[in-house]
């Protein structure tokens, strides 16, 4: 985590060290729920390790993906964090996940802490904020076939370890048209 902190902003040895004495750490086996919906989320996670999905329950009771994060990336309901108010999503483990974690309380007392640690949170936020606007236009703008060849550009490591029902949910298409996405690819 703190490699990432320090690609965006310059901390000073104590900074650093604050950061260190509020992370705390956990291991997720994979298929455990880290969040369920109507919890509220009071911490970010760091993933170390592993692969976390947050999917939301439809009216139909399908499970829709609407996220993956991997290693070296952070997760969290956002706007459950945010507001206080229960999430409407769930976060699971995909895989066996390593998990370095900051709860409210810690961001807090880093946030009070410096103007960089304020600033760092207001430059992820806009990150969050960016990476969700591509999500969305991505919906609107590209095929199903399109948003998976993206995904394999980004994350091709992965692909092989996420199950093909998820995949599909968050390409927004069928399992089976997946499946002739991917012979296509081939």
């Amino acid at each position: 985590m703190k490699f990432v902190f320090q690609s965006i902003q310059d901390f000073s040895a104590d900074e650093l060290s604050l950061l260190d004495s509020l992370i705390t750490f956990r291991t997720v086996k994979k298929g455990e729920l880290l969040l369920t919906e109507n919890q509220v989320c009071n911490e970010i996670v760091f993933i170390e390790k592993g692969i976390l999905r947050s999917f939301f329950v439809n009216h139909k009771g399908d499970e829709i993906t609407n996220c993956f994060a991997f290693e070296n990336e952070f997760m969290a309901s956002f706007a459950s964090f945010i507001t206080k108010e229960k999430a409407e999503e769930n976060i699971q483990a995909l895989t066996d996940t390593k998990l370095q974690i900051l709860d409210r309380k810690a961001l807090e007392k880093l946030y009070q802490s410096s103007s960089s640690w304020q600033e760092t949170g207001r430059k992820l936020t806009e990150l969050e904020f960016v990476n969700l606007h591509k999500r969305m236009v991505s919906f609107q703008k590209l095929s199903g076939a399109q948003r998976y060849e993206e995904l394999c550009q980004n994350h091709q490591k992965y692909i092989q370890l996420i199950p093909l029902q998820y995949l599909a949910s968050y390409l927004g298409i069928t399992p089976r048209h997946l499946s002739r996405i991917r012979k296509a690819v081939i």
